[in-house]
Parts: structure tokens; C-alpha cells; sequence
């Protein structure tokens, strides 16, 4: 049975008649997370979890129709059920499960087996045929737990105190920000670029408690940032506005920051491998375990993985996406001059 299809506008459910995260405009999209690229603006409809909403209403905009639903909960789209469960890759990010006639593929968007404290914990989904990411799937990428990832982050802020500088995170505004603002909470004051500001908006409107933070004007003088902990989106990198930063002490947060050199090319002082993605083994955990008989790899390492899943013993092939790498992506929103 053929439950999804891949077109020119996204991955296609034709019983259901549905999209999930496409990438040109359709009557009704599923979307598994709030990042620019699987949540796209233009669709007549759009579906999603309940934490992923405000998110859309920020990024694409208020005026949109947007039905959203809780983990787990059932939805019945011409004769196919609809389920979300857990990707624990960001706020409200979700696997989408489709069950038609017994048949069930599940499609994962982005998402990691590890637990950040923030997301919701992936859970894992057994299925026929799965859609899997390959971001970081190669046997070099393999993230420290999240505790000792912390503990490095917190040791770097505490040498800049002691030298007088200034701690500059880079990472993206959606989910990384927040996961760096949880790290070095009580290390000092936390200050988030606004673009940064208005996303933990939607952390907070849906419960989610984060640390306190401003969000400095920078157009303005910001000598009262010396010392202090700033945190800004990876389109600012190298910009004027970290020139202004007093003391600045770069450091990128992100997965590629595994791979030596990457840093220095990158021209950051510090690199800090911290990713939403799943890292190799946990690509392979997740997909071992939902015991799917056919694997489609998309977006990353496609060929690398897939051919690996193949000698393994699981069938996978690659599938062409438009889906891209929010390790880099710039924020859509972003205005340089703030």
C-alpha cells in the first residue's frame, strides 16, 4: 500500500488528501514543527500541535487557519487517522502517524532521542514505512548529554567573568536560544536579541517557564552588556553588532561545532556541539525501533545513511526534499539593525 507519495509540492497522503510540511502552497498541510523550513507560509489550512501554534501565528502570521491538537490525539481525515507523538526536537515538534486500512507510516519532520528539558521527549512509533531525517548522520556525530553540555557552557561563561569579557552565544532563535538561556541560568543577566524575545513568547504563552531576560535595544549604547551573557541568532554572526558588544567572547552553538576546525572557519572564539538533531546513534536507535519496513532518509547525509541502514539489513532509500538545516537557517524575521 501506498500511504504517502513524494510530489513537487511535499509529501502527499493521497487517501487523506492531505500535505505534511510542503513546501508550496495546498488546501490542508500537517506540520511537524515551527521551523521555517517545514512550516512555510501560503496553505489554506494548516495543522499542528497545540505548543506549535503561537509559533505560527508569529512566523507566518495571525491571520492564518490553524487547528491544532494535543500528542496523541486522533483525528480522522477522509478515512485516515492523524496522530501526533512527541519528535523532541523543539517546542510542540511532532512525528506525524497515518493509519489507513491497518496500514501505518509515520512521518518523523526533525527530531532527537535525547531529552533537552524544554521539548516534550520523542517517543518512539512503530510503523510500516518511516520518513526519517539524516541531518547528522554520519558515525562522527555523537552529542555529550545534555548535563555535560550544560556544564561546559557554564565553564565558559565563568572564565570570561574571571577574564572581564563579555559571553556572545550564537544560536538559532528557535529552540537553541532557549536551551542556551536554561544552561547558564544564575550565571548573570540574560540578554536575547528581540527576535529571540518574541519566539519566547510563545514558550511562555503555552507555560513553558524560561529565565528571566531583556532584550537590549542595540541600535542604542550597550556598554552595560560588559560582562554579561548575550545570546543572538547565527545571522548576527560577524555582524556590526557583536563588533559593539564590549569584550565580546564568541561562541556557536550548534552540531556541526563537532567537527574540528569547523570553529575556526567559523571565526567564533568557542564551539559548543549542541544540536536538535539526532546524533548517529540515535538516528539509528530510532529507527531500529519502530521496526518499519520501508525507510525513506531525507534531508542531511541521505546517501551515506541510507546506504548504511541498507548493508544493515533495513531497507531505506533517499528521497529528495526541500527541507533544509536550521543549524544555520537565518531568522526570516531577523532586522540586522536591532
Amino acid at each position: 500500500m501506498k500511504l504517502i507519495t513524494f510530489t513537487k509540492k511535499g509529501i502527499y497522503c493521497p487517501q487523506g488528501q492531505f500535505y505534511i510540511d510542503p513546501w508550496r502552497p495546498v488546501d490542508l498541510a500537517i506540520i511537524t514543527h515551527g521551523h521555517a523550513d517545514h512550516a512555510r507560509w501560503g496553505m489554506k489550512k494548516y495543522l499542528c500541535h497545540h505548543f506549535t501554534k503561537p509559533i505560527l501565528y508569529q512566523r507566518i502570521g495571525p491571520d492564518i487557519e490553524c487547528q491544532s491538537v494535543g500528542y496523541g490525539e486522533v483525528t480522522n481525515i477522509n478515512g485516515v487517522k492523524v496522530s501526533l507523538h512527541p519528535a523532541g526536537h523543539i517546542i510542540g515538534s511532532a512525528q506525524i502517524r497515518l493509519e489507513y486500512k491497518g496500514y501505518v507510516s509515520v512521518i518523523s519532520g526533525d527530531y532527537k532521542v535525547q531529552d533537552d528539558g524544554l521539548s516534550t521527549p520523542f517517543e518512539l512509533v512503530r510503523c510500516n514505512e518511516f520518513v526519517t531525517e539524516s541531518t547528522f548522520g554520519l558515525p562522527i556525530y555523537n552529542w555529550l548529554n545534555v548535563e555535560d553540555l550544560n556544564k561546559k557552557l557554564q565553564n565558559w561563561v565563568l572564565r570570561n567573568k574571571e577574564n572581564g569579557k563579555t559571553s556572545v552565544f550564537i544560536g538559532y532563535s528557535l529552540g537553541k536560544a532557549q536551551r542556551i538561556m536554561k544552561a547558564v541560568e544564575g550565571l548573570g543577566k540574560l540578554h536575547v536579541h528581540y527576535s529571540i524575545g518574541k519566539l519566547n513568547e510563545a514558550f511562555e504563552s503555552v507555560g513553558i517557564q524560561l529565565p528571566e531576560y531583556e532584550i537590549p535595544d542595540f541600535r542604542e549604547n550597550i556598554k552595560h552588556l560588559e560582562g554579561e551573557i548575550v545570546i543572538v541568532p547565527p545571522a548576527l554572526l560577524d555582524s556590526s553588532i557583536i563588533r559593539k558588544i564590549p569584550g565580546a567572547a564568541t561562541a556557536i552553538c550548534s552540531g556541526w561545532m563537532q567537527v574540528r576546525g569547523a570553529r575556526r572557519w567559523r571565526s567564533a572564539d568557542a564551539g559548543f556541539a549542541m544540536s536538535d538533531h539526532a546524533d548517529w546513534s540515535g538516528l539509528l536507535q530510532a529507527v531500529k525501533a519502530t521496526e518499519a519496513e520501508i525507510v525513506h532518509v531525507t534531508h542531511g547525509q541521505t546517501e551515506v545513511f541510507s546506504k548504511y541502514l541498507n548493508e544493515i539489513g533495513i531497507k531505506a532509500d533517499v528521497v529528495q526534499t526541500q527541507f533544509g538545516d536550521d543549524e544555520e537557517e537565518s531568522d526570516n524575521e531577523l532586522k540586522v539593525e536591532n
